[in-house]
């Protein structure tokens, strides 16, 4: 059976919630999920994994924004973390990364390369939660034959995006969904995943599977 390491917690969201659907949703397809707050720790000396997940808020806080949260949720990011996810990435090993991933370890100026892309202050932002159309694109087997859908969610909007991105999915003209190999091994984005109501479509549950088969390499 596949094992999958999540990595949650941070403000703004319900990373215990959003993680434990996620999990569901791949336990579909034989996956089995670990869910931790404790990014460092669960990276200092990884068991094998072949898909390591993303879902979380952890970056300095060094703004003014979220000061009361900042003794528990602020993250700097060590050099174990950063190998650990390099040689993750050099095995072969999948990597995807869920929503707010994107404002992540913010000190880690190659974390915005592997994922192809990041939120940048100031510059990034989301409407109000509500109905978004997503429109999917062809050519990759994460999104060949499932049709165009409707979903509860943020859409990220311009993030920082990194130009041989090649995006799977759009909302309006945001990019919300891509794949890559980088370092030698397989990245998924997903920009949705705000609350538990975007777990709840069916083709973005399909999405979420196919995109796990190709990170471990089906």
């Amino acid at each position: 059976m596949p094992r999958n390491l999540i990595l949650s917690g941070g403000v703004a969201h319900d990373f215990p919630a959003t993680s434990a659907a996620l999990a569901d949703v791949l336990a579909g397809i034989g996956i089995k999920s670990e869910i931790t707050e404790d990014v460092a720790g669960a990276l200092a000396e990884p068991a094998p994994t072949g898909l390591i997940t993303v879902n979380a808020l952890r970056w300095r806080m060094d703004g003014g924004d979220f000061a009361e949260e900042r003794d528990r949720w602020r993250f700097e990011t060590p050099d174990s973390v950063r190998q650990a996810l390099l040689d993750h990435l050099a095995r072969g090993g999948g990597l995807l990364a869920v929503h707010a991933a994107t404002l992540c370890f913010d000190d880690w100026p190659e974390w915005a390369w592997i994922l192809g892309g990041a939120w940048r202050w100031g510059t990034s932002y989301h409407p109000p939660i509500g109905p978004a159309k997503v429109r999917l694109c062809a050519g990759h087997p994460i999104v060949d034959g499932l049709t165009d859908f409707e979903v509860t969610d943020e859409v990220y909007t311009d993030l920082d995006v990194l130009p041989d991105v090649e995006p799977l999915a759009y909302s309006g003209d945001q990019p919300l969904l891509w794949a890559r190999t980088v370092a030698g091994g397989r990245v998924v984005y997903d920009a949705l995943g705000h609350d538990t109501r975007s777990y709840e479509n069916p083709v973005r549950r399909t999405l979420l599977r196919r995109a796990a088969r190709w990170l471990l390499g089906d």
